[in-house]
């Protein structure tokens, strides 16, 4: 099976399409679809389109463009309904306003096309996904030839606005990525980053930051954060006003937190066992110690809910149960259902990955940045194109967005564990088969109560994945989880403070193995959910004891103010 690059196919298909004499030849896609690389990739995939039901496409479509036509001949204007052609100069003039109704009916039919191939729904998935690629890529908004708001604004700018766009475009090149936002307007530790706090310790895979506290008393048994390591820890702590790590130490909670070392060549031979071993379960024996605890929160979001989880399986595998409760956030236990990546994963893509970087090197974290874009190609690829280029409007400063350009690399060893094993075969909630850390990995060994968290819109950790962890853990006692339904996606709908009064969240204290039968039942509840879990945590933080007045100890003496330096190393 072969692997396809929707821009390199992009490009062949509107080369051809370009070379079409006959402009209504060039409107419908018909002919064009069966010429264009999709026909050999259909045929690759082991795909098929039937005969009869392309006909009945076609005819169809056919019928939709003959009236479109005659309404563009008798000057009565179309409507249509599109954010990306919502201004008024796509509608003010005909060739316009035609040219986005032909986009927006080819777009239909292709998409037709692709929901009608005869194929697995593996296969038809990723045919969907390459067509929607292509679609995006050639909508009339992302070409000055056909934009008429970035038209007007060169007149408007006596072609200043194209200069600018041309030196914006320049220097996104020597990036080798599309920005997003005014980067220069940030600086970790100044204006992101900013939490108080001290690292009492570090090996090469990552830091950990002791925050200050905000309050008098905190409560005895401490909080281990242990965020994705695919990206920066500072999500969690952007501004002061929509800081998780902040919200945490404001409930009384003495915050520990993991910085993940931002790999480098050094690093090309880390596994997953390394991440586990000398990274989650060293971090819990030093907070431990720090702490003179026996017992410690632990919490986890994302990739790091993952790394969390196994760690603490198999320190249950060596007869330790080192936490009086669990959280995760928009956490992978169960992969059997991951969304929208599912398009990216398949046994050839995986085995090429090892071949190329399985026995060492490194995942580049623009690779990695780029996959994610794609998956909202309009939003954050496209959407930019228009502005920054065809329009010369350089990006406003936005921190979710310079975090979200701030890219890490992945140790190749390490992710090609986690890709296989996790996503491609997905085996680590299935107990005993895999060997982690020299131990058995059983999930089931997990022995806390837990708070999951989903979010409702998320395209990377579908929700309904999400859920599938409340009948991982604590298989035998399950009414000690807990699941709560945010609204939103993946980053928006965790980082929602309450004082923002935004979004909605759902709970339903009926725990079930069926998502859909949980959410039937679940009641909506305005603003954030944070208060929930603040209210769940409590309960298994223990006493409230005097704030300590000094980060570390004798055996882990600070080593930096934080942020630390390891979160300031970029990819590039």
């Amino acid at each position: 099976m072969k692997t396809y690059d929707p821009q390199a196919m992009y490009s062949e298909w509107t080369s051809q399409l370009s070379n079409q004499n006959n402009w209504q030849e060039w409107m419908m896609p018909a002919k064009a679809f069966l010429e264009m690389p999709m026909r050999t990739m259909l045929k690759d995939l082991g795909a098929e389109l039937d005969t009869a039901t392309l006909s009945k496409l076609q005819s169809d479509y056919l019928q939709e463009f003959g009236g479109l036509w005659q309404n563009f001949l008798s000057s009565s204007p179309p409507v249509f309904d599109d954010k990306r052609f919502s201004s008024s100069e796509w509608h003010s003039q005909s060739t316009h306003s035609y040219t986005v109704s032909s986009y927006l009916l080819n777009a239909r039919f292709l998409m037709s096309m692709a929901d009608a191939v005869d194929a697995p729904e593996k296969v038809r998935q990723k045919i969907r996904f390459a067509v929607q690629q292509m679609i995006d890529a050639m909508s009339p908004a992302n070409f000055l030839v056909s934009n008429p708001e970035a038209q007007l604004k060169l007149i408007e700018s006596k072609g200043e606005s194209l200069v600018k766009g041309i030196s914006l475009m320049l220097a996104d090149m020597q990036k080798g990525r599309i920005s997003q936002t005014d980067e220069s307007a940030f600086q970790i530790g100044k204006n992101v980053a900013t939490t108080a706090g001290t690292v009492v310790f570090e090996n090469k895979l990552f830091q950990i930051i002791q925050y200050s506290p905000l309050t008098t008393s905190v409560h005895q048994r401490p909080l281990l954060m242990v965020p994705p390591c695919i990206n920066k820890f500072y999500i969690l702590d952007l501004q002061p006003e929509n800081s998780v790590v902040r919200y945490a130490i404001e409930q009384g909670h003495t915050v520990f937190l993991v910085s993940w070392a931002n790999p480098d060549e050094s690093m090309s031979d880390v596994t997953w066992s390394d991440y586990i071993e000398d990274g989650a379960i060293k971090a819990i024996h030093v907070v431990q110690k720090i702490s003179k605890q026996e017992k410690i929160n632990a919490f986890g979001f994302c990739v790091g809910g993952t790394i969390i989880s196994t760690a603490l399986a198999i320190l249950g595998s060596r007869g330790e149960n080192p936490i009086s409760s669990l959280t995760l956030l928009t956490t992978l236990l169960d992969f059997s259902d991951t969304g929208i990546l599912d398009v990216f994963i398949d046994e050839e893509q995986v085995a090429k990955r090892e071949s190329s970087i399985g026995a060492g090197g490194l995942l580049p974290g623009r690779e990695l940045a780029s996959t994610f874009s794609s998956l909202r190609a309009n939003d954050l690829v496209w959407n930019y194109v228009q502005k920054n280029y065809l329009k010369g409007e350089a990006p406003p400063p936005f921190d979710l967005l310079y975090w979200n350009a701030d890219s890490t690399n992945l140790p190749g060893p390490m992710f090609c564990w986690y890709l296989r094993n996790a996503y491609l075969e997905d085996s680590l909630k299935i107990p005993n088969k895999l060997r982690v850390a020299g131990e058995l990995l059983d999930l089931g060994k997990i022995d806390a109560p837990v708070f999951i968290y989903g979010s409702r819109e998320d395209h990377i950790v579908p929700w309904q994945a999400a859920f599938a962890s409340t009948f991982l853990l604590n298989p035998k006692r399950k009414n000690r989880n807990r699941f709560i339904l945010g609204a939103s996606g993946h980053i928006a709908g965790v980082v929602n403070p309450p004082a923002k009064k935004k979004r909605s969240y759902w709970m339903n204290a009926e725990i079930c193995t069926e998502s859909e039968k949980w959410m039937a039942g679940a009641t909506e509840y305005a603003g954030s959910w944070w208060p929930e879990w603040a209210s769940f945590l409590a309960e298994h933080a223990g006493k409230l004891i005097k704030a300590p007045t000094k980060a570390g100890s004798a055996s882990y003496p600070p080593i930096e103010a934080a942020p630390g330096r390891y979160v300031a190393v970029r990819a590039e």
